[in-house]
């Protein structure tokens, strides 16, 4: 049995404890495995007619060169937001251009060649680590016969079907660590503090850490905001407090009422610009409509930065348990997960079967812009 495996997407901290198990328990087992590089750009580039395009697709993985990479953050097979069923003209790889006729503009689908390459490299098992996008394509795989078995991770907690993704802990201890940093300066200028979180679609990330944070007010992406009515609230709370400073944070994907997400640059591989700069233009209308000085800060890839808490840490290494259980089971097609706080495995295709979006009736005061968290029995232990 020879195992690949790869991280997409943005990085997470606890995807190299998660491969270093992986490893560990497929050695135990007997099985083979290979770490593709960059994410699914791994297969893409691989230039089946050039060997030394190899080693900077894929990586031979064992106990001795996976020894001490679970000791910090980020992935060390690297990563990418590639789609080798949509590529677009300027990211075809030189030795695949001959394959496309000049009129066409893309994007392309390069799954064959994909295909092609699995094949040679004898790979019997994929295990795809990522978010909504990479796991995908892990899907678009299964359907051309490959099989997979795939690993949750994103900070945005936002895969449907399981409860938790790797990734989401640390991030919200990240938050909830620089909002009270910076209650410092806020409180030391007296000023309104504006914290932007990373959050597309799903703005849990930051209703969470703003709920643990004690901040005044939380704008998240489910909601449009009225900054006059944000305006109105901010500096009630400014008032109302003794040090004379007040708290916001709000998704990268917030927007306000009548408005769009702030995105901006080329759209990606799965049709995503990137997001960021809501909180300078919820600044700029903030000091326009109350006169105060707004200190304006983007938490941003620190959040995913560094290495994980221990609860990332052990769901990571517990993924990556389920993960070979499942293979070894003979399952496949399976997506590991958490739900109801028991480690588990649903079909894949549950990805695409909803959306896992903050329960706004449940957890947030629309009309007052804050966390409205009042009955927590019977919900996961991070909500949502």
């Amino acid at each position: 049995m020879r195992i690949g495996v790869l991280t997409g997407g943005g990085d997470v901290p606890g995807l190299n404890p998660c491969i270093k198990m992986l490893v560990a328990r497929a050695n135990e087992e007997g099985f083979e495995v290979v770490g593709i590089r960059r994410g699914w750009a791994g297969l893409l580039e691989y230039n089946l007619d050039d060997p030394d395009t190899h080693p900077r697709c894929i990586l031979p993985l064992d106990k001795f060169n996976t020894r001490t990479v679970d000791r910090t953050g980020g992935t060390f097979l690297h990563t990418s937001r590639t789609n080798p069923g949509k590529v677009s003209l300027g990211r075809v790889p030189d030795f695949l251009k001959p394959t496309i006729t000049p009129d066409q503009e893309g994007p392309f689908d390069f799954t064959p060649h994909v295909l092609k390459v699995i094949e040679k490299l004898g790979i019997d098992i994929l295990i795809p680590i990522g978010g909504d996008d990479t796991l995908s394509y892990g899907e678009r795989m299964h359907q051309e016969g490959v099989a997979c078995v795939a690993i949750p991770k994103t900070m945005d907690n936002d895969i449907f079907g399981t409860d938790y993704c790797i990734g989401f802990s640390t991030a919200v201890t990240r938050s909830v660590e620089f909002i009270h940093q910076l209650r410092t300066s806020a409180g030391s200028h007296e000023r309104i503090a504006i914290v932007e979180l990373f959050g597309r679609n799903s703005g849990e990330t930051s209703l969470l850490a703003s709920y643990l944070a004690g901040v005044d007010r939380a704008l998240i992406s489910e909601v449009p905001f009225d900054p006059v009515r944000v305006a109105e609230k901010v500096m009630a709370d400014k008032r109302g407090n003794p040090s004379n400073y007040a708290m916001i944070t709000v998704s990268e994907g917030a927007h306000m009422v009548g408005g769009t997400p702030v995105e901006f640059g080329e759209a990606d591989a799965y049709g995503h610009k990137k997001l960021g700069g809501i909180g300078h233009i919820l600044g700029e209308a903030l000091k326009k409509l109350t006169g105060e000085d707004v200190l304006n800060q983007q938490v941003s890839y620190l959040m995913r930065s560094g290495a994980p808490d221990s609860l990332d840490l052990m769901v990571a290494v517990n993924f990556a348990n389920v993960a070979i259980n499942v293979i070894r089971g003979g399952e496949r097609n399976r997506l590991v997960a958490l739900r109801n706080g028991t480690y588990t495995s649903v079909p894949m295709s549950t990805l695409t079967q909803g959306l896992k979006r903050v329960d706004v009736a449940e957890l947030y005061d629309k009309d007052n812009y804050r966390p409205k968290v009042r009955h927590v029995e019977g919900k996961p232990m991070f909500l949502y």
